[in-house]
């Protein structure tokens, strides 16, 4: 029976997104039909367990294990205006 990523990721308790990753990366077997993947959880499983694939484990380069927010910049001191403002 073949199932979708949504359903794959359900039936493996994983992100959608991890599925993406896999299978864009084809660490996971799809069979896709026009703009539409497919997967089936038999081969699925078979090639995690054959490559040693845990789908759980985040990876050390990835993006969760940095902060990605900038830091604020540095102010530059405020230097008195040139011309005059407001009214006279």
């Amino acid at each position: 029976m073949l199932l979708t990523a949504k359903e794959l990721a359900t039936a493996l308790d994983v992100h959608i997104t991890t599925i993406r990753r896999a299978y864009r990366s084809q660490r996971i077997p799809y069979e896709r039909l026009c703009k539409l993947y497919f997967f089936d959880l038999k081969k699925v499983r078979s090639a995690m367990r054959r490559d040693g694939l845990d789908l759980t484990v985040t990876r050390e380069s990835g993006t969760a294990t940095r902060d990605r927010r900038r830091l604020p910049a540095a102010r530059p001191a405020k230097r008195p205006r040139s011309v005059k403002r407001g009214l006279v």
